[in-house]
């Protein structure tokens, strides 16, 4: 039976490349999201990451469709950049609950199914901002940066039962989003990066096939980055 892969917040971006990799590589793929139509093949149960009751009613429904998860691609998130100073509260607590709470309801219902069956894969989507930091994202970069916590916490609790649990953090990925910065800006940021290049959503995609690949079963605790070098030393 091939392996059920969900993928938060699949519906765009390297989310979305994430999921079609799956598909492509034969796995059954579903995915939690709010909004936003999905790659074929990608079944779906619409929730909320913020609302622990939703999460686990969408991971009822779609394991009652095609069987416990065993590996959990953890990609759905948020920005609301701001200078420090001017940062709200609820700009912090907001990006926070969807990036790192909303992570954490979703790896601890996955992880349910996972101990049940003595096999896991846990892959959560950093970022190199969570590692080097980054003026204005003062709540995007620490939120990105509790999940290598959280991946090496769980690695330690649970990691003798089979399950794995790390981290991919990409660098700038060609998407959607980065398609609006400023060309000027687009060109500082690849003059930072040794490849001198953006990477793309299926360098990405690649990164997460391999983590959840039985050839990565004693790659435990880790963050993979796709960045180009652009972290290096971090």
């Amino acid at each position: 039976m091939t392996r059920h892969v969900l993928v938060t917040g699949a519906n765009r971006g390297i989310g979305r490349a994430i999921a079609e990799s799956f598909v492509t590589a034969g796995y059954t793929v579903s995915s939690i999201h709010r909004s936003g139509d999905l790659p074929e093949g990608v079944d779906s149960a619409i929730a909320d990451i913020t609302d622990t009751e939703a999460v686990n009613a969408a991971f009822d429904t779609l394991e009652e469709r095609h069987g416990r998860v065993e590996i959990l691609v953890a990609n759905a998130g948020v920005t609301k950049d701001g200078l420090l100073m001017r940062m709200s509260d609820e700009d912090f607590e907001s990006v926070l609950d969807v990036n790192l709470a909303g992570t954490f309801r979703c790896v601890r219902r996955a992880s349910n199914s996972m101990l049940r069956q003595r096999f896991g894969r846990i892959i959560l989507v950093g970022s190199v901002v969570g590692l080097m930091g980054n003026p204005g994202q003062v709540n995007y970069s620490s939120s990105k940066s509790a999940l290598v916590g959280m991946a090496r916490s769980i690695t330690r609790e649970i990691g003798a039962r089979g399950i794995t649990a790390n981290v991919i953090a990409p660098g700038f990925i060609t998407t959607d989003m980065t398609g609006e910065l400023d060309e000027d800006l687009v060109k500082q940021y690849e003059g930072n990066i040794p490849a001198k290049r953006f990477g793309s959503t299926d360098d990405v995609a690649a990164a997460a096939l391999y983590l959840a690949s039985d050839q990565a079963g004693y790659v435990s605790g880790a963050v993979l980055p796709v960045d180009g070098g652009l972290g290096m030393g971090h």
